[in-house]
């Protein structure tokens, strides 16, 4: 920081970079929790219909594998859950990231009704 400038300047810039900092990390999450929730709600759908539609909704099972094999239900139970948790880690940084945004844009109305009483910017 130089010498020359007023402490408090060199203050609002800092907050402004933080501010864009959040913005950049809340569309990172918001992307990357849409990625998880697509992925998750894709495999527990699978999973779900692998489990609970084939054997007992249509009756399929195969001699090659068999689709009611404690072990293989098992691990396909396992797998389910993994894939709930996976979207709901999603769905919460959705809704994380939704706050933070909330939250910027009432910041940045707070930054131009400060600039309008004084006279700054626009």
């Amino acid at each position: 920081m130089s010498d020359d400038r007023d402490p408090g300047v060199s203050m609002i810039e800092l907050q402004e970079e933080f501010i864009q900092h959040m913005e950049r990390g809340g569309r990172k999450i918001r992307s990357l929790a849409l990625v998880a929730t697509v992925a998750g709600g894709y495999f527990a759908v699978s999973y779900f219909v692998q489990l609970v539609i084939l054997p007992y909704g249509l009756g399929i099972t195969s001699q090659q594998v068999d689709l009611v094999d404690p072990w293989l239900v098992a691990l396909g139970a396992v797998s389910l859950a993994i894939s709930l948790l996976w979207c709901y880690a999603g769905v919460r940084d959705i809704l994380f990231e939704r706050r933070l945004a909330q939250r910027i844009r009432e910041i940045r109305e707070i930054q131009a009704q400060t600039a309008k009483k004084f006279g700054l910017g626009d």
